[in-house]
């Protein structure tokens, strides 16, 4: 089953609007997945990320330590290699590392103080410019996919900017990830699992290996194409749209 390939500026320009809401809605109800072109995020800006995980991961295990995942309760920092195991019927253990960024609030907001769950401050390692090119990142994705939204909430017949205020201040995350070799070919880089959000908008810097399986099919290879995000509903919005 072919992964369908739409060219979001037919939104954005406002050429063609009701096709490209017609074509998320299909590839959504059919295939749980589709590709979007034309989205606007500058593909400098995408290197710059790619080229900042491969810096930060390249650090001693002791430098990535400091800012660890373990150490924090808001889901924000770095995961090594085997601390998950996303298809816990596998008995596998994930070979992957991750580095986890939140929504960025500042030390004196109420939540923080607080201590609310998932609202603390991230945490950021000593790489030059890793922050800034992250946040700049963080938000023009975030952008991205509040307008997706505007696509969504048009297909499911609800009333124009009916998400917005769900989406001011998300609890969204931008995770970049690593799948070092496996040194005797066997294990998993991440086990099967749907995404428990709304919609994640995934981008791969072109090595095979990531597959999905679209409903009614078999695991599929997806197609690299260069700038391009994945897309896929999440466990949120699906059990909305079936309520």
């Amino acid at each position: 089953m072919d992964i369908p390939v739409i060219d979001w500026s037919r939104f954005t320009s406002g050429d063609d609007p009701a096709g490209v809401v017609a074509d998320i809605g299909q590839a959504c109800r059919e295939t749980g997945f589709f590709v979007i072109t034309g989205h606007g995020i500058s593909q400098d800006l995408i290197t710059n990320v790619f080229a900042m995980a491969d810096t930060f991961f390249a650090l001693p295990v002791r430098d990535k330590e400091d800012v660890a995942i373990s150490k924090n309760p808001h889901n924000r920092g770095w995961a090594q290699v085997g601390s998950e195991a996303l298809d816990e019927t596998s008995g596998l253990k994930d070979r992957k590392e991750a580095f986890n960024v939140g929504f960025d609030l500042a030390t004196d907001d109420p939540r923080v103080i607080a201590g609310d769950p998932f609202r603390g401050v991230n945490v950021w390692p000593k790489v030059t410019g890793f922050k800034e090119v992250m946040l700049e990142y963080y938000a023009s994705v975030l952008t991205l996919g509040r307008a997706l939204h505007r696509a969504f909430e048009t297909d499911l017949g609800l009333p124009p900017g009916y998400f917005e205020p769900h989406f001011t201040e998300p609890m969204a995350t931008l995770r970049v990830l690593s799948y070092p070799a496996a040194p005797d070919g066997e294990g998993i880089g991440a086990g099967a699992h749907s995404d428990y959000g709304s919609v994640t908008l995934l981008m791969t810097d072109g090595v095979a290996g990531l597959q999905v399986k679209p409903r009614g099919g078999d695991w599929t290879s997806v197609p690299h194409i260069n700038g391009a995000f994945i897309v896929n509903i999440g466990d949120c919005l699906m059990r909305w749209s079936n309520d």
